[in-house]
């Protein structure tokens, strides 16, 4: 049992280094999914919103894990 622990254990680790990144990157998601779309935001402008939030994302996630080194 302890082996299948940590494989599973492993195997999160490939998908999700990071998991503020990956709960920014959902947040992100979620956000363009279903509160643009209530906000009157028009269909052309929802993509480029969701690439811009997700690159500041990425940015500030580099950022902190430059200042961690």
């Amino acid at each position: 049992m302890k082996a299948l622990r940590i494989a599973l254990h492993e195997l999160w680790g490939l998908f999700v280094e990071d998991a503020t990144l990956t709960i920014g990157t959902l947040a992100c998601v979620a956000l363009a999914a279903f509160v643009l779309p209530r906000v009157g935001v028009a269909a052309q402008w929802r993509a480029p919103m969701l690439f811009a939030a997700v690159v500041l994302m990425l940015l500030e996630n580099v950022y902190r894990g430059s200042r961690r080194a």
